[in-house]
């Protein structure tokens, strides 16, 4: 589904990822480990096109993702959430997460019905102004709007980072869940503490640098 292969990318003329090298098959859930600054966000606007790549190439189902314009990655099936979850905060609940099928063009809501089934929470407070959720609840709108655009790829940068235990455990579960969608999904944690579980794969990277640890698949 996914492939980088030998990655560069300076910020500034700062290198920031060296010889990146990743592979995420269909239907797997890999999982990205590192520090705060180690490059994580990096790698994703990396995938997303919002930042531009040196050398190397990033593949996307067969094709040159790093020659794509970053906003034709959603009309390719890929989702993200960043790690400060950029929701509108004036905008609804349900028209932060349709923005990504309006930049599309695509009016079809069957891919919100989903999401409304997947997280009956979202739908309990669609018509409230995203300014009014707790940090937890906006991590779920950013979620949701990630799963609408992402029929095919999920990027989910820290998606734990500063929610409490139980939306944090809401979340683990609504990842979970995604296994039997088999969507294919990168998740990126400072530590091993929520995603060790589901995921079949795992990356380290420290200082721009990557490599694959042994990770424990979920049953």
């Amino acid at each position: 589904m996914l492939t980088m292969e030998n990655v560069n990318l300076s910020i500034k003329r700062i290198p920031i990822l060296r010889d990146i090298n990743l592979e995420i098959e269909t239907g797997t859930t890999v999982g990205l480990i590192g520090r705060n600054g180690a490059g994580k966000t990096t790698v994703m606007r990396a995938i997303m096109g919002v930042l531009p790549v040196d050398s190397g190439s990033i593949r996307f189902d067969h094709q040159d993702l790093h020659r794509t314009p970053a906003h034709h990655r959603a009309e390719l099936g890929v989702g993200y959430l960043p790690e400060d979850r950029r929701l509108v905060p004036h905008f609804t609940v349900e028209d932060n997460i349709m923005v990504s099928l309006w930049a599309t063009g695509n009016a079809d809501r069957a891919r919100l019905k989903w999401v409304y089934e997947l997280m009956p929470e979202i739908g309990r407070f669609a018509e409230r102004r995203a300014m009014t959720l707790s940090g937890g609840q906006q991590k779920l709108v950013a979620l949701a709007r990630a799963l609408v655009a992402g029929s095919n790829l999920l990027l989910l940068d820290e998606p734990f980072e500063g929610v409490a235990p139980a939306l944090a455990q809401r979340l683990m579960e609504v990842i979970a869940d995604l296994r039997s969608e088999h969507l294919s999904v990168l998740i990126s944690e400072s530590d091993y503490s929520h995603s060790e579980k589901v995921v079949d794969k795992v990356y380290a990277i420290e200082r721009g640098q990557m490599s694959q640890m042994p990770a424990k698949a979920a049953a």
